[in-house]
Order: C-alpha cells, then sequence, then structure tokens
C-alpha cells in the first residue's frame, strides 16, 4: 500500500478486535505509527499487537486498557498516547457496546454505560488532544457512528442516542475547527462482518425455526438492501482516506457505508 500515512501517529479506540483493528491494521499500512485500545485476553492483544506490527513492518504498537467509561482514565490515554508517539496526529474514536430493550424496560446502568462509551468518550478524546492538532495546523479525528447515527431503530434507544449525538458532535467540532487544518468526520456503517456481529446470527434462527440464511436476508439485512455484509475492510478504507492528505476538504460529513440502507 502506499505509504500515505508516513510519518502520522494515529490512536483508535476499542481497536484490539473487529473494525479498530481493521483500521489500526489499514493505517499500519499506510505508514502510521499507532498505539492500540480495548479490552481482550492477553493472548488476544498480543496477536493484535503482533498484526498491526506486521502491516506497518515495524515494532509492535503500543497499547492502552484505558476505561473509557472513566473520564480520568480517557485523559490519561490520551497524555499516555501523545507521550509514547511524540504527538497524535489521527484520533479514531471506535469503541462502542450495545444493549437492546424496549425503552420502559430499558436498564439504567446500561443507559449510562452505553451514553458513557458511544458518546461521552469521544467528547473526552477529542477535548484532550484537538489542541496539539490545532498547534500544529493539522489533524485528522474520525468518529465510527452508525447507520443509527442517521436513522433509529426500535429497542435500540441508548443505542441510537448515543450514535446521533456522536454525528451532532462531529458537526460541531467540524464547524469550529474549519479553518485549522484539521477534520473531523464521521463513518456510519451498517452491519459490519466482525466475529461479535456474526454471532447474532445462529440466535435469530433457532428463535424463529429457519436457516441461518434466512435469519441473515430475512431478520439481520432486513433493512439493509444490498443483502450482504459490510466488510470491516471496506470501513478502514473510507477511514484511511479521510485521515489522509488528500481529505481536506471533507469536514463534517456523516458518511455512510450500509449497503443502500440510509436510502430506503
Amino acid at each position: 500500500m502506499e505509504q500515505t500515512l508516513a510519518g502520522r501517529t494515529a490512536l483508535i479506540t476499542g481497536s484490539t478486535s473487529g473494525i479498530g483493528l481493521g483500521i489500526a491494521t489499514m493505517l499500519a499500512a499506510a505508514g502510521a505509527r499507532v498505539m492500540l485500545n480495548g479490552f481482550g485476553s492477553p493472548e488476544d492483544i498480543a496477536a493484535a499487537r503482533r498484526a498491526v506490527a506486521k502491516a506497518g513492518n515495524g515494532p509492535e504498537p503500543e497499547h492502552s486498557a484505558a476505561d473509557l467509561s472513566d473520564p480520568a482514565q480517557l485523559r490519561a490515554m490520551c497524555a499516555e498516547a501523545e507521550k509514547a508517539l511524540g504527538q497524535v496526529d489521527i484520533l479514531v474514536n471506535n469503541a462502542g457496546i450495545q444493549f437492546t430493550s424496549p425503552v420502559e424496560e430499558f436498564p439504567d446502568d446500561k443507559w449510562n454505560a452505553i451514553i458513557a462509551i458511544n458518546l461521552s468518550a469521544n467528547f473526552h478524546t477529542i477535548k484532550a488532544l484537538l489542541p496539539g492538532m490545532k498547534a500544529r495546523n493539522w489533524g485528522r479525528i474520525v468518529n465510527i457512528a452508525s447507520i443509527h447515527g442517521l436513522v433509529a431503530s426500535p429497542e435500540k434507544v441508548a443505542y441510537v442516542a448515543a450514535k446521533h449525538g456522536v454525528v451532532g458532535m462531529t458537526k460541531t467540532v467540524a464547524l469550529e475547527i474549519a479553518r485549522s487544518g484539521v477534520t473531523c468526520n464521521a463513518i456510519c456503517p451498517g452491519f459490519v462482518r466482525t466475529p461479535l456481529a456474526e454471532k447474532q446470527v445462529r440466535p435469530i434462527a433457532e428463535k424463529n425455526g429457519i436457516s441461518e440464511e434466512a435469519a441473515l436476508a430475512d431478520h439481520l439485512f432486513a433493512k439493509q438492501p444490498s443483502k450482504r455484509w459490510v466488510e470491516v475492510e471496506e470501513v478502514a478504507r473510507m477511514a484511511l482516506y479521510v485521515c489522509g492528505p488528500d481529505s481536506g476538504s471533507i469536514n463534517g460529513a456523516a458518511l455512510s457505508i450500509d449497503g443502500g440502507w440510509a436510502a430506503a
């Protein structure tokens, strides 16, 4: 891959698996030095670090196990990233959690956790790292929102509220930094093929007494006209572009990558 990010540095939250790991691997392959963040077994984290190092042909990246629901740990992680990398040019806010329930039954603790990790964490990392980006007149902030930052679905009140908030935050930050050399954009994926997402298929099939193929097409992909997964690499390539040197005029965008979901 062309080294479009040679000399740049990046902090990616929720990057020990799934979309975040795909983005970290893609940015490393493009020449960026990265710091990972996320939970997992020591073996899984070690494997993630090896994968990113292999993609970038460099040393294994640093890793932070910061709890993203804790503002103090978020600030400490950002300071650690600036120290380890010298500076943070690119921030990718990817970490997120999910819980589904009708609104009148939605547990308060689940609401608080989803808002903290899916929305407030983005605010705290941007607040911590934006001053350095502005001082250097260059930076890229990418918030991984969701198609649910643009449209709603039942029983996902906290997730939809948080992701709509991410899109609104992205627009506000973009307006504030429009003349600074820094950009802030949101990527809004539909259903992405990750191990966690694929685990949803069998329970849906068993619950409805149908095949896994029917569960995918008729239930999981009911709102995704392409009737196929969005692949992690597709999201990572979009992130790479908006993090790159040719994307300076893309600012405040909510970029859907959803198989046509938002068009319906």
